[in-house]
């Protein structure tokens, strides 16, 4: 099911199925060519519409099986997997894996080198480790959500992609393949408790070493990068669309400010006191064009100015073309596999399934 190229070509993971930061994780492991094998509940077992959205495409490039591990014969059979396995991830609350019988104590005790990934948003310790919680309640008690968002507004919704993805399944990766490596030169397995809470927390690092030397005010819309300063934040154009702003060196704001008509205006850039009247003057000059007028109006210029674009126009933007940053299979668009790697890249195929038993004579 998977292919023989990529660099983690080899590398055997067992996947137990979950939404959320596993499936990435997974997915971006199957790209670069780890040949993963997802165990997912039977239909009969109560597996739910949920579990299978956007399985198109995070599920793509690895086989699929179906074991109930609430019957012992199921959990038997998984662990003679896993006894051929170089991980496992999973992405239960604390100690379910343990009462189905098949926690880090026990995987370890069938395969000592195996390196059991755990993924959860708040650890497996800690007051709220047993808690229900969301993308967006993780990240409420990293500072990062407060630091989102305009002054005297709530903190904005953000998409899962910084606690979930960012915060999650990067983290799960990268504590996974750490490990395998250890385990490579020792023999030795390990468990990787990987939570978002912490992930977003070293996200965050940059932002908590500004706040003490007077860089970084802990207040949303008051800092740099967090839509206060006019040089860097997204301006309505006169479609109703937008363009995004990031000319933060001298150099590309005089660019920007040239290329609006400003430039006699003389701002000092840095002078905060002045950020609402210039805010206030972009506004008025980018609202007298379209997005894509002052898209190519910026185009051979480094002002950092580009057309904000929906999910349906960024497969079609010419740099995303030229470089092939989305593929297009089974009639839609989705993002190619990343980082590109010069000699070992991996490529993608569609999901697939096995049974069980032929799985763990291969992996034997």
């Amino acid at each position: 099911m998977t292919t023989a190229l990529g660099p983690l070509a080899g590398i055997r993971i067992v996947e137990i199925d979950a939404i959320g930061p596993v499936p990435l994780a997974a997915m971006l492991l199957a790209d670069m060519g780890a040949e993963i094998v997802r165990v997912a509940r039977p239909p009969s077992a109560g597996a739910g519409d949920w579990e299978d959205v956007g399985g198109d495409i995070l599920h793509r490039s690895r086989t699929v099986t179906y074991l109930d591990l609430k019957q012992e014969s199921d959990r038997a059979q998984l662990l003679d997997l896993i006894a051929s396995a170089d991980g496992l991830i999973e992405g239960y609350r604390p100690g379910v894996m343990e009462r189905l019988g098949v926690g880090p104590d026990i995987c370890l005790a069938r395969n000592p080198r195996l390196v059991f990934g755990r993924m959860t948003g708040w650890g497996q310790s800690g007051p709220l480790a047993m808690r229900a919680g969301h993308d967006i309640n993780y990240l409420s008690i990293t500072g990062a959500l407060h630091a989102m968002g305009d002054k005297g507004a709530p903190p904005p919704v953000p998409l899962n992609l910084v606690g979930d993805y960012g915060g999650g399944a990067m983290f799960l990766i990268f504590g996974l393949l750490s490990a395998l490596l250890s385990a490579q030169k020792t023999g030795q397995g390990q468990v990787v408790d990987a939570c978002i809470t912490d992930g977003v927390a070293s996200l965050m690092s940059l932002f908590y070493a500004w706040q003490p030397k007077g860089l970084w005010t802990d207040a949303p819309a008051s800092n740099l990068l967090d839509g206060a300063a006019p040089y860097y934040r997204c301006y309505a154009c006169a479609d109703g669309r937008h363009v995004a702003v990031g000319c933060l060196e001298p150099k590309f704001f005089a660019q920007m400010v040239d290329g609006l008509g400003l430039a006699d205006r003389n701002y000092d850039q840095n002078d905060r006191a002045k950020w609402p009247a210039m805010q206030a003057d972009f506004a008025a000059v980018f609202a007298t064009r379209t997005r894509d007028a002052w898209a190519d109006h910026f185009a051979a210029t480094d002002a950092c100015i580009t057309p904000v674009l929906s999910m349906a126009e960024a497969p079609d933007h010419p740099h995303n073309q030229a470089r092939n940053s989305f593929l297009h299979r089974g009639g839609m668009a989705q993002p190619a596999p990343a980082p590109r790697l010069d000699r070992t890249m991996g490529a993608i195929t569609e999901p697939g399934s096995a049974d069980i038993a032929d799985l763990i004579r291969r992996w034997s």
